[in-house]
């Protein structure tokens, strides 16, 4: 990183010191402080002044230091969805911060924790977070639809004048303070670096898990990844931590492969360059097809693509774009009969809560190469500079300094 990012990293730390923070007494109290609205599909995001109130019973408020843009967000804040808009929203889901205040009944944080948001909540409790083959919840798992607490029905976001303004994947984090379902909000060691942890609320824990407890990559084995958006390197990442001997990384946009490279990709495809399928040409590279493939760019084509070039007998396909289309699988099911499998992935399956924690300490140490995500650093109030960037396929990650 430049000298220049590391010293406004820096300032980032200390502009909210903890004991400083604390000092603060907020707690039970609304808050009006900045955020990014969304007041239509397509629409400049506006930054102004809303109010934030206290967490009811098992919510957490939040002061939110950093935050990045997904390609869910920008589906998200384009609309393509009809049935998920809804205005006024304040979207954003990958991000962290220090607890503000906690509402009753939440035990497990408290004021002046380091924590991250998760759109995939855990209340523990479900049959689903009881059960070990699934980090599905019931109550907090993830829904596009969902614009208001489980609690009431209501908002804890609202305009100057009082009127509600919806939340986003159970978190809206394009916003200096937001209030959460405690079953997604993840406490994290207060050493650990705010700045790259907010990676762990979306991007790289959705593709590392991927790599590590869905598809439970190999040693050895050899894979292919469609999509080189950060999700895509955050599988290649994965594994290459598992060991993998041949990471294979396909891409429209030849300027992601020398992040490839960086993160243990050792051979590109760009479709546009060979006359022939892309699982044709993989087949030919590793006598019959990979052992696993990652779909990471939301495209029927591609998913089918990615489904060909695994081997015949034992392929496995993770799908982990999101498919706006209504259109279903482009598989006949006579075609499964030839041993190759699919399966999605949501969250990298990570349980949240419970195992999100271990994954931030492993970053800690190193194991994974966080810094090769963060392509770009922009104050807050220029988060649509960083929509942009995204839209023209400039950055992975661009971190926002509230």
């Amino acid at each position: 990183m430049s000298t220049f990012t590391e010293r406004k990293m820096d300032a980032g730390h200390q502009r909210f010191p903890k004991s400083s923070f604390e000092s603060v007494d907020t707690a039970g109290k609304v808050i009006t402080c900045k955020a990014a609205v969304a007041w239509g599909p397509g629409q400049p995001l506006v930054i102004e002044e809303i109010q934030v109130a206290p967490p009811q019973k098992m919510e957490v408020r939040v002061k939110i230091l950093f935050t990045s843009i997904c390609h869910t967000d920008l589906s998200a804040w384009k609309g393509e969805n009809e049935a998920q808009r809804a205005y006024p929203r304040i979207l954003g889901h990958e991000a962290a911060g220090i607890v503000e205040s906690v509402g009753e009944g939440v035990e497990d944080m408290k004021k002046g924790d380091h924590v991250i948001p998760i759109f995939q909540g855990q209340c523990g409790n479900c049959i689903c977070c009881r059960n070990e083959k699934t980090n599905l919840c019931q109550r907090f798992g993830v829904n596009p639809l969902k614009s208001v607490m489980v609690n009431d029905g209501k908002t804890r976001l609202s305009t100057k004048d009082g009127n509600p303004i919806f939340h986003f994947l159970n978190t809206s984090t394009f916003s200096e303070y937001t209030v959460l379902d405690s079953a997604c909000v993840v406490k994290i060691d207060s050493e650990a670096p705010l700045e790259k942890m907010s990676l762990l609320s979306c991007g790289v824990s959705t593709g590392v898990g991927a790599a590590w407890n869905v598809a439970n990559v190999q040693p050895g084995s050899s894979v292919a990844i469609f999509g080189l958006g950060a999700v895509g390197l955050a599988v290649a990442e994965g594994a290459r931590v598992r060991g993998a001997s041949k990471l294979i990384g396909v891409d429209v946009n030849p300027s992601k492969f020398v992040k490839g490279k960086a993160v243990g990709i050792t051979e590109f495809i760009n479709p546009r360059d060979i006359e022939v399928p892309v699982h044709e040409r993989i087949g030919a590279m590793t006598d019959g097809g990979v052992d696993y493939s990652f779909e990471c760019a939301g495209n029927l084509e591609v998913l089918r693509e990615a489904f060909l070039s695994t081997h015949a007998g034992w392929g496995l396909t993770v799908l982990l774009g999101i498919h706006p289309s209504p259109l279903l699988l482009p598989l006949h099911p006579m075609e499964l009969f030839e041993g190759r499998q699919i399966i999605g992935s949501v969250f990298g399956g990570f349980k949240g809560k419970t195992q999100i924690p271990k994954l931030a300490k492993e970053c800690m140490c190193g194991t994974l190469k966080l810094d090769e995500f963060i392509t770009h650093e922009l104050p807050f109030d220029k988060i649509n500079e960083a929509f942009q960037l995204l839209v023209d396929g400039k950055s992975l990650r661009c971190l926002l300094h509230l």
